[in-house]
């Protein structure tokens, strides 16, 4: 097995070696790809509002625009971390950063909707080259258990910290120059990786992988691309045969790809680490708080710029004490879940992340950025405490041989559920905006249809009325995208709620978080067949 670090000969009571200091100088720059694509994914919901003025997109587009990117990524997730197994981490993760560039630099000059949904595709293809290579490249550095749950911390805090960046770097641009130059932000990130990765990365492949087998990439994308499009075409046009036989597909199509896995020698994706209780409740956990999180953040953007009429910086900056928090709740994970068990660290982590979002369904029409303010600290919180803990439960259930297949699970839950997020709860925040906006005297029906498409249709369609009537329209608009937020938090806090008893009642014995599986206190067993490292 490669490994990148050059500890000292210390070790701890488990044995394995401590990480040295190119390790460390490896952590940092194995954040960096994770700071991109956290940048990327918060600066475009700020972008939205601009995009929209100058692209026009209906409904349906913006929120491709918006989720066709997870979904691309999370289709190829799996594929691509079998594929760093078998041509090496470190070689993936060079070409996913190169890649990522170029498509960055399509993104920022689109001239139509189409032409920015493929090159958000694009970034989803190189982006899923990035996570499971780095997450699966730090499972092989840092070998020791309480220092690999530190770099954890420090690489989730990735997360948190490009999403903090993302709007105070997005909003200044917003400000000063054209909606395209929140994808130029990417190249410099992607350079400075691209200089040294090779530097201090060593190389790491599994030994011995065995054959990719492609008809498992292919069903791996059929089971997700057609249920993915028959869910928003149910959001955006209603009951219909074509969107309810697509997802029927899909669905057919991942029971066939769970099959095959458990029949390969060589799956792509080893299906029987879901046997491990902790692993797949981290899994589960991870996807619900994604799902809720990223949601939130695609309607909070408009809801703080266009309901509050409060410019990109300072909408930026309400956000931001949530982001910093989440990045100190990831660190203070460390030492809290040395004392408690892994289901309480997650459970509670898991109700702060509710009580944020109960908290929103009273966003007021006028004055609102001070609770959200307050919500969103809440949600960081809890959010930076639970995926500490259940990112390191995912790495430790499994072997160090398949640390690329438990990565790309892992990167693949945070993707799916940050996609499913913006698809389902942002197709019920349109479907509630659409319902409730009412006509508006001496508005013409066509302009009104174009009022109902998305907020920023509403702002555009009230631009060319008089100001009486505009004013009105932006009313009635501002007031029902305030009624479809107060709805899709209260589904959202369900959904988190939901987790933490799901965590809570599968976990009751587990050990604390840093204690590999099969421990004292810990009551899963591991995958059938396999080992557990």
């Amino acid at each position: 097995m490669n490994s990148a670090a050059t500890g000292s000969a210390a070790t701890r009571n488990s044995g394995a070696p401590t990480a040295g200091p190119r390790a460390w100088a490896a952590l940092a720059v194995l954040t960096l790809p994770v700071l991109l694509i956290s940048i990327d994914m918060t600066v475009l919901g700020f972008a939205a509002p601009h995009l929209s003025s100058d692209l026009a997109p209906t409904g349906g587009q913006l929120l491709w625009i918006i989720d066709i990117y997870s979904f691309i990524l999370a289709g190829l997730l799996i594929t691509m971390g079998a594929i760093g197994d078998r041509i090496g981490r470190r070689r993936l993760l060079l070409m996913g950063s190169a890649g990522f560039g170029a498509a960055s630099l399509i993104a920022a000059y689109s001239p139509t909707p189409e032409v920015l949904i493929a090159a958000r595709a694009l970034l989803g293809l190189a982006g899923a080259t990035l996570m499971p290579s780095t997450l699966s490249l730090l499972r092989n550095i840092f070998l020791n258990d309480r220092q690999r749950l530190l770099a954890i911390a420090v690489w989730g805090s990735g997360f948190s910290a490009g999403a903090a960046l993302g709007p105070i770097l997005g909003g200044w641009l917003l400000e000063y120059f054209h909606w395209g130059s929140v994808f130029l932000i990417n190249v410099p990130v992607v350079a400075l990786l691209l200089v040294l990765t090779p530097l201090l990365i060593r190389e790491s492949r599994t030994p011995d992988p065995g054959r990719l087998d492609m008809l498992s990439v292919v069903l791996s994308l059929g089971a997700l691309l057609p249920a993915v499009y028959g869910v928003k075409r149910l959001a955006e046009a209603g009951p219909a045969l074509l969107p309810l036989l697509t997802i029927a597909v899909g669905t057919v199509l991942g029971w066939v790809f769970i099959r095959r896995q458990l029949r390969l020698a060589d799956p792509m994706i080893d299906v029987r680490l879901f046997a491990v209780r902790r692993f797949s409740v981290a899994v589960l956990t991870n996807l619900m708080i994604v799902f809720a999180m990223v949601s939130s953040l695609f309607f909070l953007t408009q809801y703080l710029q266009i309901v509050q009429g409060i410019n990109p910086l300072r909408a930026g900056l309400v956000l931001v004490p949530g982001l910093v928090l989440a990045v100190a709740a990831g660190f203070a994970a460390v030492p809290v879940s040395r004392r408690l068990s892994l289901g309480t660290v997650i459970v509670i982590g898991l109700v702060l992340v509710a009580l944020g979002f109960l908290l929103m369904t009273r966003a007021p029409l006028d004055g609102g950025a001070p609770l959200v303010a307050v919500a969103f600290s809440l949600i960081g919180i809890g959010m930076g405490l639970a995926e500490t803990v259940t990112n390191d439960a995912i790495l430790t259930a499994a072997p160090p041989s398949r640390a690329g297949a438990a990565s790309a699970i892992s990167e693949t839950a945070y993707e799916l559920g940050g996609a499913l997020g913006v698809a389902l709860l942002g197709s019920v925040l349109t479907i509630i905006y659409r319902l409730r906006i009412d006509d508006v005297p001496g508005v013409a029906e066509h302009t009104m249809e174009a009022a109902r498409d998305t907020l920023g249709g509403a702002v555009t369609a009230s631009a060319g009325l008089d100001p009486a009537t505009g004013t009105a329209l932006m009313d009635a608009a501002r007031s029902a995208f305030t009624d479809g937020i107060h709805l899709t938090s209260a589904i959202a806090a369900v959904i988190v709620i939901a987790a933490a008893v799901q965590a809570g009642v599968l976990l009751r014995r587990a050990g604390r978080p840093n204690d590999p599986p099969g421990t004292t206190g810990s009551t899963e067993a591991g995958p059938p067949g396999r080992t557990q490292g």
